[in-house]
């Protein structure tokens, strides 16, 4: 990070110590800079000697009214400002979708506007600075594990890592059905921004307009995301926006990609019914008639994996993070890795340590894989190779993070240059299909390491590790106990047994 984007994140952030007095927490804070950087941007844009966009001339205009406001109307003003640019089509409607002041305190609010975001001149800030600086308050913000920002922010090396093994390109599509704040989409861009400098008009036009989409359930982290991706210079303030507010997994894909990258949201169980090819239903409170999908499960996880392949274009890529059970789990779980395994090219798993996302009792994988065209009576898997980065392996959040050096070996082996010349060590290892559908339920939790420390009592591990080991697999036990607690409590609904009381 450079030393103006260290000095820019620290003039923001200090401020957010001054309000969490009164109650504003960071993703709250963030927030709120979303707002005022955007009009502040905005206002810049429109008053330029040359090129004034005069297109957003009616949102600069807001910026100034704040300005002029006094301590006591500001309020007001600043309350007016937000409801009625929540209502404009596009970016802007995505940004401001919902927005509300959590700033009660008018001098504190004031102080905001004029010292730390008006005195800043975010025009003559590079895409660099700006972006980096607003990826790291995105950062400091999911540490806030109160807030439960951390689910929605995947740590940046892993992303990095991924995206180095896929290889998007200028002619690529990109999406996102579970975008966050929208890593994997910036990763992606810069990846092709950094390793295509010969990109004609209508490539870097397609680039920052219509390579790069996203979708994301929650208006605070959309509005993120779609922040994101302004200040890293993709997409128009007043343009099409690249971030869809809504439930991907309410309908079937009405657009392909040919690059799919995503975390989907972690948990048991979906708030929805999904009623699939197989014409069963799992009834909750929303039906999705989803007959692309293979299979009808409330598992959120399963359905995320089924969408993802509904997305992919022909000679489409995907690499999306799935826990543990979607690789194990029997029903729904087995029949959904069948025929993923038929229908398309599973070639790599990586499975990831414990300790690098915010949100707990996490034990996940990345699994990537292909779409060919259909070829009835033979499989497109051939071998599935799994990268073990789990035994032996321990990170913390803050004394032992992961970095983007961690995973070189794996990205290394991944050989995405030419995935023939792949070669077996003993963290990867291949498995054929044959003997991978051979496998009780299909199952892909493939472990052959051996934790060291189990043997050797000089490589105990330091208290605090084996302390957060515990509680993550605490945690994990927790989700999967509560998950079974709702599924005998469904059952017993759906027999009829249930008593007023537990109605």
């Amino acid at each position: 990070m450079s030393s103006d984007t260290r000095s820019l994140v620290a003039k923001l952030w200090n401020y957010c110590d001054v309000l969490r007095d009164d109650g504003v927490s960071t993703i709250d804070y963030v927030e709120q800079l979303t707002y005022l950087l955007f009009l502040k941007m905005a206002h810049e844009r429109a008053e330029r000697v040359i090129n004034a966009d005069e297109s957003l001339r009616p949102v600069a205009d807001r910026w100034q009214q704040l300005l002029d406001a006094d301590a006591q109307e500001l309020e007001n003003v600043y309350r007016d400002t937000l409801a009625e640019l929540g209502r404009e089509p596009g970016t802007i409607g995505v940004i401001f979708r919902k927005a509300q002041n959590k700033i009660q305190d008018p001098a504190k609010l004031k102080r905001l506007i004029v010292d730390l975001i008006g005195k800043q001149s975010w025009s003559r800030q590079g895409t660099d600075v700006k972006g980096d600086a607003y990826e790291e308050l995105l950062a400091k913000s999911a540490e806030d594990i109160k807030s439960g920002a951390g689910q929605y922010f995947t740590p940046r090396s892993l992303i990095a890592a991924i995206v180095d093994c896929v290889r998007p390109g200028p002619d690529d599509t990109i999406a996102d059905p579970a975008c966050g704040t929208g890593g994997f989409l910036l990763e992606a861009h810069e990846y092709i921004a950094r390793h295509h400098d010969d990109l004609t008009a209508d490539q870097r036009e397609h680039l920052n307009t219509t390579a790069i989409h996203g979708t994301e359930l929650v208006d605070g982290t959309a509005r993120l995301a779609a922040m994101n991706m302004l200040v890293h210079g993709i997409g128009k303030p007043n343009g099409a926006t690249l971030i869809d507010v809504k439930d991907a997994l309410a309908e079937p894909p009405t657009r392909y990609a040919s690059i799919v990258l995503a975390n989907p949201p972690f948990g048991k169980k979906s708030s929805i019914t999904v009623i699939g090819e197989d014409g069963k239903a799992d009834r909750e409170s929303i039906s999705y008639n989803r007959n692309d999908f293979w299979t009808t499960t409330t598992n959120k996880q399963l359905n995320f994996v089924q969408h993802i392949a509904s997305m992919l274009d022909i000679q489409g890529r995907a690499a999306v993070v799935v826990p543990d059970n979607v690789l194990f789990e029997g029903g729904a779980g087995e029949k959904v890795r069948r025929q993923l395994l038929s229908q398309f090219d599973v070639h790599t798993l990586l499975r990831l340590p414990t300790g690098i996302f915010y949100a707990g009792g996490v034990k996940a994988n990345v699994l990537f894989f292909d779409k060919r065209q259909a070829r009835p009576g033979k499989p497109w898997t051939e071998t599935l190779w799994v990268y073990d980065f789990r035994v032996g392996q321990h990170f913390t959040l803050k004394q032992n993070p992961l970095r983007r050096e961690h995973l070189q070996d794996f990205v290394d082996c991944f050989r995405a240059d030419d995935r023939s010349k792949r070669v077996e060590s003993d963290r990867f290892k291949p498995f054929g299909y044959d003997e991978l559908v051979a496998r009780d339920k299909a199952n892909l939790d493939i472990t052959w390491l051996k934790d060291p420390s189990l043997d050797d009592a000089d490589s105990l591990l330091p208290p605090e590790v084996i302390a957060q080991e515990i509680v993550e697999d605490l945690e994990a036990a927790i989700s999967e106990f509560a998950a079974i607690a709702q599924a005998l409590q469904k059952a017993k609904a759906d027999r009829g047994e249930m008593s007023p009381a537990e109605e």
